[in-house]
C-alpha cells in the first residue's frame, strides 16, 4: 500500500494505543498472511454504492487501497500487511479507523 508512513513520536503513546486498539473493535485481525479484515452489512443497494463512493473518497485522499468485495448489501473490506514489513503498519491502523469513521458518520450498524 502506497503513501506516506505515519510516524509516531515515543511521548505519543496514547495514539499509538489507540491506533494499534481498532483492530480489536470492528476488525478482525489475521495473523497468516497478517491483514485486518471487516464485514460491513446494508439496508439496500443505494446504502452500499454511497458507502462504496464515500471509501473511494477516503482511499484516494489517503493512498491506501483495501481489497473489496461486495454485494446488494454487504461489502468485506481487507487490509493487507505492508509488503516491506508483513506487518499492519500504523498507516493502515489508521485508514481503518478512518473506515470505522464513514460508518459511524453514515450510522451503519457496526
Amino acid at each position: 500500500m502506497g503513501g506516506p508512513h505515519l510516524l509516531v513520536h515515543p511521548t505519543n503513546h496514547e495514539a499509538l494505543e489507540e491506533a494499534m486498539s481498532i483492530a480489536q473493535d470492528h476488525w478482525k485481525e489475521r495473523k497468516r498472511p497478517a491483514r485486518l479484515e471487516r464485514r460491513l452489512e446494508f439496508s439496500d443497494y443505494e446504502e452500499t454504492r454511497d458507502f462504496l463512493e464515500a471509501l473511494a473518497d477516503v482511499s484516494e485522499s489517503t493512498g491506501s487501497y483495501p481489497d473489496i468485495s461486495f454485494g446488494r448489501t454487504h461489502v468485506s473490506l481487507t487490509i493487507q500487511a505492508d509488503e516491506e514489513s508483513g506487518a499492519i503498519t500504523l498507516d493502515q491502523r489508521a485508514f481503518a479507523q478512518r473506515v470505522d469513521g464513514l460508518v459511524a458518520s453514515a450510522s451503519l450498524p457496526a
